[in-house]
């Protein structure tokens, strides 16, 4: 069983920065693409960020040069460092992991979510 377990959300200003981390726990034989997504009320989860395996990473044209995406393979935790926000950005955030089970079978999971509010 593997867990991600999200924190750093919370409540900022326009214009301020929060960072978001995601460890995942539990017995796996490796980790892959790790990625954030965001949930805005009356709105689809959406892709905000992810990093493979080998450190490519990609962004929603919404947060390019704003957000940051990074892991450290050492802890098996993904970060983002989100600049500049915007009301915009106010949504439920959730981390998003592809794992290989000892089974060599691959599963994704999904953390539990975090708010990230943006006040104007």
């Amino acid at each position: 069983q593997v867990q991600l377990v999200e924190s750093g959300g919370g409540l900022v200003q326009a214009g301020g920065s929060l960072r978001l981390s995601c460890e995942a726990s539990g017995i796996f034989f490796g980790i892959g693409t790790m990625g954030w997504y965001r949930q805005a009320p009356g709105k689809q989860r959406e892709l905000v960020a992810a990093i493979t395996s080998g450190g490519s990473s990609n962004y929603a044209d919404s947060v390019k040069g704003r957000f940051t995406i990074s892991k450290d393979n050492t802890k098996n935790t993904v970060y983002l460092q989100m600049n500049s926000l915007k009301p915009e950005d106010t949504a439920v955030y959730y981390c998003n992991a592809d794992v290989t089970g000892l089974s060599r079978r691959l599963y994704n999971y999904w953390g539990q979510g975090t708010q990230v509010t943006v006040s104007s």
